[in-house]
């Protein structure tokens, strides 16, 4: 079955409509901008607290590991042995990895805010020590910044949402901006080209080999096109088609996001061999479109065809603080792999990870 819905394309009506909110999320442009910077953010504090642990041997929900480099597993309850070859450093940009991080962060001048903020997104800088235990991108003795979003007041799915799609295309990359905007947890099914599993599965299933592809198992809805979905989402999921960003729905929209797939050179859209086990659990992601360190792990976990839930963090997501209580700090790309029970930051790290566990 599928269903289609028309696309909003009335930048100015949505401007009319909402133009307070939009004016105000515009406002934040540049204070966003300041800390764009800070994709592997940590705050210093946290990180310090994140060194003491380890050097105890503890970390939050999982079990000791006095070696990193060992194939540790969680121990069946849901918790995960978290590897560490690097201790998470803010700002750290991997070794040899300046050029690749440069062209993954190519997007943010072309797509402004557009899968880096959630919708409603506001910063304000406090005058006031933050409260222990609060997440924040930036602290300082005496204030520290204040980010937040209005998606807590949207309907949140309850079953999964699965989007079929590949990391070099420019339609698929505007629903990732839209899911990152709604601050929806999505399953991404990686379809590379000469993929042998999701990508043929499309054409069977939707009887056309075209991407994006969306099946919501909340409603049954199955879907093509990607102003079709964007409007799905933010009717289903958010404040309506009528509040759709204007980066979303422009005509020059996919030109921008191809421009920004192109510094990258096709990467994450090519099949490379992989030895994913048969029923592959889903691996947890946490990340965000806007930042050129999560783009990097992307790529790979799309070029092995490797399927991975997205916990969507953009910046005024609720989700970040969640981080910050699970592991103590705030810092992504982060991954859970219910596969061998490993969790992992630093992208470098997970990367090297993904190909000697999965790559053929």
């Amino acid at each position: 079955m599928r269903a289609r819905m028309a696309t909003h394309g009335d930048v100015r009506a949505h401007e009319i409509t909402h133009g307070r909110g939009e004016a105000r999320r515009m406002a934040n442009v540049r204070v966003v901008h300041r800390f764009a910077k800070a994709d592997a953010n940590v705050n210093a504090g946290s990180a310090r607290r994140f060194r003491e642990r380890r050097g105890r041997g503890v970390t939050s929900n999982a079990k000791d590991d006095d070696d990193d480099d060992g194939d540790d597993r969680g121990d069946g309850k849901g918790e995960y042995t978290l590897r560490t070859p690097t201790t998470p450093t803010r700002f750290k940009v991997p070794e040899g990895r300046a050029l690749d991080v440069a062209r993954a962060a190519a997007a943010i001048p072309l797509r402004l805010t557009s899968g880096l903020v959630v919708h409603g997104y506001v910063a304000s800088a406090k005058r006031e020590d933050a409260k222990d235990g609060t997440y924040s991108v930036f602290k300082t003795r005496g204030g520290y910044l204040e980010e937040r979003g209005n998606v807590s007041e949207f309907k949140r799915p309850k079953k999964e949402i699965k989007i079929y799609q590949f990391q070099g295309c420019p339609f698929c990359r505007k629903v990732r901006e839209a899911v990152i905007g709604l601050d929806l947890d999505v399953t991404y099914y990686p379809t590379p080209r000469g993929g042998p599993e999701y990508r043929p599965f499309v054409a069977r299933e939707g009887g056309k080999s075209q991407f994006p592809y969306m099946i919501d198992e909340n409603t049954g809805v199955k879907m093509y096109e990607s102003d079709d979905i964007i409007a799905y989402l933010y009717e289903s999921y958010g404040p309506g088609k009528d509040a759709i960003s204007g980066f979303l729905t422009s005509p020059i929209t996919p030109l921008a996001a191809g421009l920004s797939s192109l510094a990258r050179a096709g990467k994450g859209s090519m099949y490379r061999p992989s030895k994913k086990p048969e029923n592959m659990k889903p691996i947890t992601f946490w990340a965000y479109e806007a930042s050129p360190f999560c783009v990097l792990v992307a790529e790979v976990l799309n070029e092995l065809e490797l399927p991975y839930k997205q916990r969507s963090c953009g910046r005024g997501s609720p989700k970040r603080q969640e981080l910050f209580d699970k592991r103590g700090m705030f810092q992504v790309p982060y991954i859970e792999d219910p596969n061998t029970g490993i969790a992992m930051f630093e992208s470098a790290d997970i990367i090297q990870y993904l190909e000697e566990t999965y790559a053929a």
